[in-house]
């Protein structure tokens, strides 16, 4: 049986749920992000982006493009309410439901609640129910499987939706640049440019074999995506990688204050891990220095961290670990976060004796 995937991607969410709360601000240009000049953009609404704005700029950047841009500092309580509130309609119509963020997922609606053979009619249905509910709009994707649904859900946004059925995959995809491939990066795509490819067409012409000697073991998967071919299932159960918190300083540290900052992202951490029950016994420390440069240091226990105390001691056997030059790196970033979770068996019961 051809799968029916439903793509639903929340339009410009956080900016959008602002606006919602903030009617008067509606046509201007907002920017969801604290206002310190070292942050970056959350979210921006359309007004904004029309000004080069989007998420991740720095806020430095942002001022220099939009001045008169309004700032609003993220609500992620009130934003997880509102992602709650979507979810329930999604679970209205197939229980089969993927999460990636607070604003997007994937729904296999093949055989669902309602019994309505068009996955079209279903996304327009979820569409017309996330508005009158949240007064929010949505785009959707309809497509045989989740690759293209993702590319679909961002061709007719705002509020939009495109489905490529199966008879059209391949014209679809004929002309779609490489960039639109979720994942594909600057990085790799300056790869692609390098063996003069730009289109998907471009990339269907090569060989799987030379695609995995250009691209490693991701070059099976390009040739797979360049058919239109991803046999990847909607899975509501994919478990958390990491639970992590980061922050960028108001100005560049040295070393010797890196420890104070530290704890407290340590402590913005041990909320997250009580909140989602994420014990882990991996504590991984990153610092991003003046410069942009990426240092992490990693230590797993036999055990998990089952208090901030942990976390902190941890965090700081990891900053010793630091071999920069102590003396004259500056530092504008440190984050902090746990994996290797414990298994909720052996959580509940260690809970009981805390």
């Amino acid at each position: 049986m051809t799968r029916k995937i439903v793509h639903i991607d929340m339009d410009a969410f956080y900016a959008s749920v602002e606006l919602r709360e903030n009617p008067q601000l509606r046509g201007l240009p907002v920017v969801v992000a604290w206002e310190s000049i070292r942050s970056v953009i959350v979210a921006a609404s359309y007004e904004a982006r029309k000004y080069g704005l989007r998420s991740a700029m720095s806020v430095r950047r942002a001022r220099q493009l939009c001045p008169h841009a309004i700032y609003i500092a993220p609500n992620f309580t009130l934003y997880r309410d509102v992602s709650r509130q979507v979810r329930a309609i999604f679970m209205q119509y197939t229980d089969r439901i993927e999460p990636l963020s607070l604003d997007e997922a994937y729904l296999d609606v093949t055989v669902n609640h309602k019994g309505i053979a068009s996955a079209t009619e279903v996304a327009r249905r979820i569409q017309q129910e996330i508005f009158q509910q949240t007064s929010l709009t949505a785009s959707a994707g309809v497509a045989p499987n989740k690759f293209l649904a993702k590319i679909a859900s961002d061709w007719n946004k705002p509020n939009g939706i495109c489905v490529i059925p199966p008879s059209k995959v391949l014209a679809f995809l004929q002309d779609l640049p490489l960039e639109k491939i979720p994942g594909v990066g600057r990085v790799t795509l300056a790869k692609f440019h390098r063996l003069n490819m730009k289109t998907i067409a471009d990339l269907r012409q090569r060989s799987q074999w030379e695609l995995t000697y250009h691209f490693g073991r991701h070059g099976h998967r390009l040739y797979e995506l360049a058919r239109g071919i991803d046999m990847r299932e909607v899975d509501g159960n994919q478990p958390s990688q990491q639970v992590s918190t980061e922050t960028t300083f108001d100005r560049d540290l040295p070393y010797i204050q890196l420890q104070e900052p530290l704890d407290a992202i340590a402590t913005k951490l041990w909320e997250q891990v009580l909140r989602k029950r994420k014990f882990g016994r991996t504590v991984t420390l990153k610092l991003k220095t003046a410069s942009f440069r990426i240092v992490t240091r990693s230590q797993t226990y036999s055990s998990p961290m089952y208090s901030v105390d942990d976390i902190r001691q941890a965090a700081a056997m990891l900053l010793e670990r630091v071999e920069a030059d102590k003396r004259h790196t500056l530092y504008r970033l440190v984050g902090l976060g746990v994996s290797t979770f414990a298994e909720v068996d052996e959580v509940d019961a260690q809970m009981s004796l805390l």
